[in-house]
């Protein structure tokens, strides 16, 4: 290696500036850190993510948590509904940090948390905008990454892969091997942003409809509502979309959903209209090992853990500061320094990856029948306190790892 470790971080959302902050706080080797992302400028749309347990901590050490509590969404809780907009249940949010409900201490919209990240590493790495890689070859000593829009190639001596689920590196480093390793849970959905109405508020509210679909409307404390459609179904059309525009997968979505109810006119023109929409298949990335050669994957790349868990922004957070202190530690041996993020960080993963007992499915049922007994199952638990004395025992693992201390 040269006197200074030249790093590639594909991906600028959470984990991508998370990692080029705490390099830049290495006290002996320099850390030459480029940030390529494929959107032409920083991408500031997406839904509601929860920042918990292990990963607020990160946020303190960073000094951004007040940043981060000043630009939450202020959503007080989620409460189900039924067709006439009754209240069936009420999950309140968890303002202690340590109870994990549906609704974290720190909820924030997306591109706000990925601007503030921004923010704080412009000036600590170099950031290349609206190209992506389209080639690493490998060497003994570097990795050559050719750039698909006209930057010239370069020499790293390590690539970071934090390009989310659908990650590009993961597949142009492991091949047709990393098919097996998408492991889709039956769900697919849309977020979007729509008008915010008097109905909206400051409760997220969550709507069940017979053939598995939901609704969920979040707050974004912007004068907007966000919004998540899903559907869990064996149409083959749900997958045969992913591969075509944006117009197609909207007018899937609305054939789908017209007819289920409550507010879903509103919703389904609202989405016509969103210039943020974005669908997805809702899975799992498991790995048996998150790096080959000089190129490792960070966050949702390596292994994401769905938005059902409620943990992808925590496990970017504490992936990204566990791979930084073992490279900064070991900045001559990047072989070692995978291996010990990857011990670290594995069980916290495993953790994360183990959905609650009958996950997704449980929560949206087939039938009418079926949504009379959850929303009304969930109405006991409420009320009778049972779902807070079990949020003790079965919400997300927030608190499944200790950060290991690198002196940050």
């Amino acid at each position: 290696m040269s006197s200074s470790v030249r790093i590639l971080v594909i991906g600028a959302g959470v984990g991508g500036p998370t990692l080029a902050y705490f390099l830049s706080k290495s006290p002996s080797r320099k850390f030459e850190v480029t940030v390529l992302e494929r959107s032409q400028e920083l991408r500031t749309a997406g839904q509601n993510v929860d920042i918990r347990g292990a990963g607020a901590d990160v946020i303190k050490i960073m000094g951004l948590e007040e940043a981060i509590r000043g630009a939450t969404t202020a959503e007080e809780g989620v409460v189900f509904v039924d067709s006439d907009n009754n209240t069936k249940a009420t999950f309140p949010a968890d303002k202690s940090g340590q109870v994990q409900t549906f609704t974290s201490d720190l909820e924030i919209v997306r591109g706000k948390l990925a601007m503030i990240l921004y923010e704080a590493t412009k000036d600590k790495a170099e950031y290349i905008f609206g190209d992506y890689a389209s080639s690493l070859e490998q060497a003994q000593d570097k990795v050559r990454v050719t750039f698909a829009k006209g930057h010239e190639p370069r020499d790293f001596d390590i690539v970071v892969g934090a390009d989310g689920l659908g990650s590009k590196t993961r597949s142009l480093v492991f091949g047709k091997e990393s098919e097996s390793w998408h492991k889709p849970l039956g769900m697919f959905a849309s977020f979007f942003t729509i008008p915010m109405v008097e109905s909206d508020g400051y409760w997220s509210r969550w709507y069940s409809a017979p053939r598995r679909r939901t609704i969920m409307l979040r707050p974004d404390n912007e004068g907007a509502t966000r919004a998540w459609m899903s559907i869990m179904s064996e149409d083959k059309r749900l997958k045969e979309v992913l591969e075509k525009g944006v117009g197609e997968t909207k007018l899937l979505m609305k054939e789908l959903f017209e007819g289920a109810g409550w507010e879903t006119e509103r919703v389904i023109k609202g989405m016509e209209e969103a210039d943020d929409y974005y669908y997805d298949e809702i899975a799992q990335i498991k790995m048996p090992k998150w790096s080959k050669g000089r190129v490792v994957l960070l966050g949702d790349a390596g292994y994401c853990a769905s938005p059902i868990s409620g943990m992808g922004t925590t496990l970017a957070f504490t992936g990204a500061y566990h791979l930084a202190g073992e490279l900064i530690a070991k900045p001559d041996d990047h072989v070692a320094a995978f291996a010990k993020y990857e011990e670290v960080l594995r069980p916290l993963v495993t953790k994360a990856q183990k959905l609650p007992p009958g996950a997704p499915s449980i929560l949206n049922p087939e039938t009418a029948w079926g949504v009379y007994i959850l929303n009304n199952v969930l109405s006991v638990l409420t009320w009778t306190g049972i779902a807070n004395f079990m949020a003790k025992f079965v919400g997300p693992p927030a608190r499944g790892i200790e950060l290991k201390e690198y002196g940050f």
